[in-house]
């Protein structure tokens, strides 16, 4: 698999915030949101061997890895094979997504959270896809104003979403107008602000 860097650090959004998780992410991309902050992804990586990446992941302490990137499902072939020895070894494990790619042959090993594009990204997800999310996975839209507010109310009315869905601000932004507008909206989503971001970590 090509990999721009494996190293540990905490959670820093969705259902598992907080905890200590070892990331594998992965290189390339087939989008270029404006709001990326890991443009070192679009790179082409370094090769690894599955064996040589679960040997890195087993260096760190935490028994928790999500696989990020880019995209990791570009590598979808090479990622259903790492999957299946993260999870004999005793892994728990998360795929983050942009939303583009299927995604129900890794459901089998691990949760999904899938990354919703909003008008401000400049890119757009396949929103079809959110029919295959299940209750232990999540969806996350990444806010700036007003616009993609309303635009992630009209996805989240219009889909029957079976994961939890979370509103996270583009880090800098004004998390007051967006905390108000799921007040005011009586959204059926949870404000989570950039754990990682916040505290200076990765």
């Amino acid at each position: 698999m090509n990999i721009i860097e494996i190293f540990s650090s905490l959670s820093g959004e969705g259902l598992m915030q907080g905890l200590p998780a070892t990331f594998i992410r992965c290189a390339g991309c087939n989008l270029n949101c404006a709001w990326c902050d890991t443009p070192e992804s679009q790179g082409a990586g370094t090769e690894m061997s599955i064996e040589e990446i679960v040997l890195a992941v087993s260096a760190g302490m935490p028994r928790y890895v999500i696989i990020t990137g880019g995209e990791p499902l570009l590598q979808k072939e090479e990622l259903t094979g790492l999957l299946a020895a993260l999870r004999d070894a005793g892994y728990r494990i998360e795929i983050e997504t942009n939303g583009t790619l299927p995604f129900t042959d890794v459901q089998e090993y691990a949760t999904v959270s899938m990354d919703i594009k909003c008008p401000s990204s400049g890119e757009e997800s396949d929103v079809t896809l959110l029919a295959d999310i299940k209750s232990g996975d999540s969806v996350k839209f990444v806010v700036m104003d007003r616009t993609d507010c309303l635009y992630a109310q009209q996805v989240i009315e219009s889909h029957d979403i079976a994961g939890t869905v979370f509103i996270s601000p583009v880090w800098g932004g004004n998390y007051r107008e967006i905390a108000d507008f799921i007040l005011d909206e009586g959204m059926e989503a949870r404000f989570q602000l950039q754990l990682h971001k916040s505290i200076g970590v990765k």
